[in-house]
C-alpha cells in the first residue's frame, strides 16, 4: 500500500519547516510527497524547494501555482496529482506525531473497505505548547457522534455540521471519483468527509495524532466559541449565507444522486435534499421583516428540521431574531 501525502501552502514559511519535519520523521515514511503551493509572496517556496532537493526518503513533487487557487482548489489539484493507494491531507502550520501515516495505515491494511480514517487533535499555540485543548472536545463531537460515524450515520449529522478535519484524516484514493471535483462553495475537509462518509465506512483514531497549531494567521481556528462569538457568528449569517449553504447542499445532493447505487443510506440523498429546502427557508426568513419570520419559523421547529438540520433552538431563535 503506497501513501500519498498532499501538502498545500500559502504563505507559511513561519510553521512550514516544522511540518516537513515531522513528515521526515515518521516511523511509516510516506511514499510521496505532493506540496501544491499557491503563490506565496513569503519564503514559503525556497522552503519546499531546499525539502524537495535534500529529501532522500520519499518522492517530493512540488506544484507551483501560476495564479492563487484558494485553498478548497489547490487542495483539489493536491489530491490529483496524488499516485498512492492513500491520501494523507496535510496543513503547512501543524506537527505530525511520528506513528501517525504508521496508525493509519495499519487501518487501512486490516480493514480494505474503509474509506476514510480520521483522529483527534491536540491544540498547540504559536511556539508548539500544548494549550491544554482537543478539536473534538472542542467542537463538540461526542462520543455519542463518534459512535455514530462508525456505525455510518456520520453524514446525517454532518448535515448540521462538520465535526472531522482535514489535517487529522486520510481517504482512499479509489474514492476520487467520486470527490473530486469539489464544489467552490465547500472546504475541501467538510465535503471529503460528507461524502466519503455517504459511500465507504469511517474509521476514528480518539487520541490526537496532529499537533493543530492555533495562530493569528490561520484561515479556519479552533478557539472555544463563547456566548458573545456565538452570537457575533449568528449575525453573520444573513441571507446570502444561507444562499450559500443551500448551494452547497444542493450540490451534494446531486453528486449523492450520480453514484446512488453507492450510497449505502437509503434516506441521505432524500435528506440532503431537504437540508438544503431548510437552507432556502431560512434565507428567505433573513429576507423578510421579523414579524414575517414567525410562522414559517414555528412551522419548521414543529417539524423537527431544527433538530435535524441546524443547532436546535438556538439557530431558531436566530431565525427569529436576527
Amino acid at each position: 500500500m503506497r501513501l500519498s501525502v498532499a501538502l498545500c501552502t500559502f504563505n507559511g514559511q513561519e510553521y512550514l519547516a516544522a511540518q516537513l519535519a515531522s513528515i521526515a520523521e515518521q516511523t511509516r515514511l510516506p511514499d510521496e510527497l505532493v506540496t501544491c503551493e499557491d503563490c506565496s509572496t513569503d519564503g514559503t517556496a525556497e522552503i519546499l524547494q531546499r525539502y524537495a532537493l535534500g529529501s532522500a526518503d520519499s518522492a517530493s513533487r512540488l506544484i507551483v501555482n501560476e495564479t492563487t487557487l484558494g485553498s478548497t482548489a489547490n487542495f483539489e489539484q493536491a489530491i490529483a496529482a496524488c499516485t498512492g493507494d492513500v491520501v494523507f491531507l496535510c496543513d503547512q502550520d501543524d506537527v505530525w506525531d511520528r506513528d501517525k501515516l504508521a496508525r493509519f495505515a495499519a487501518i487501512f491494511a486490516a480493514e480494505p473497505h474503509t474509506g476514510l480514517v480520521a483522529s483527534d487533535l491536540e491544540v498547540i499555540d504559536s511556539q508548539g505548547k500544548a494549550v491544554g485543548r482537543r478539536v473534538w472536545r472542542t467542537l463538540g463531537f461526542s462520543r455519542r457522534q463518534q459512535a455514530a460515524v462508525e456505525a455510518g450515520r456520520g453524514p446525517r449529522f454532518w448535515l448540521r455540521a462538520n465535526t472531522l478535519t482535514g489535517a487529522a484524516m486520510a481517504f482512499r484514493a479509489d474514492l476520487r471519483e467520486i470527490l473530486l471535483p469539489i464544489p467552490a462553495g465547500w472546504v475541501h475537509d467538510a465535503w471529503i468527509a460528507f461524502i466519503a462518509g455517504a459511500v465507504a465506512p469511517i474509521r476514528l483514531i480518539r487520541e490526537p495524532l496532529t499537533r493543530y497549531r492555533s495562530h493569528s494567521g490561520q484561515q479556519i481556528g479552533s478557539a472555544p466559541r463563547g456566548p458573545w462569538r456565538l452570537l457575533q457568528d449568528a449575525r453573520r449569517r444573513d441571507a446570502a449565507y444561507f444562499g450559500r449553504v443551500a448551494e452547497n447542499f444542493e450540490a451534494a445532493a446531486r453528486r449523492l444522486e450520480s453514484f446512488s447505487h453507492d450510497v449505502f443510506d437509503p434516506q441521505l440523498i432524500r435528506l440532503t435534499h431537504q437540508k438544503a429546502a431548510f437552507a432556502r427557508g431560512q434565507q428567505r426568513m433573513r429576507e423578510g421583516n421579523r414579524l414575517a419570520r414567525i410562522v414559517p419559523a414555528v412551522r419548521e421547529l414543529a417539524s423537527g428540521r431544527y433538530h435535524r438540520f441546524a443547532r436546535d433552538l438556538g439557530a431558531f431563535a436566530a431565525d427569529l431574531f436576527l
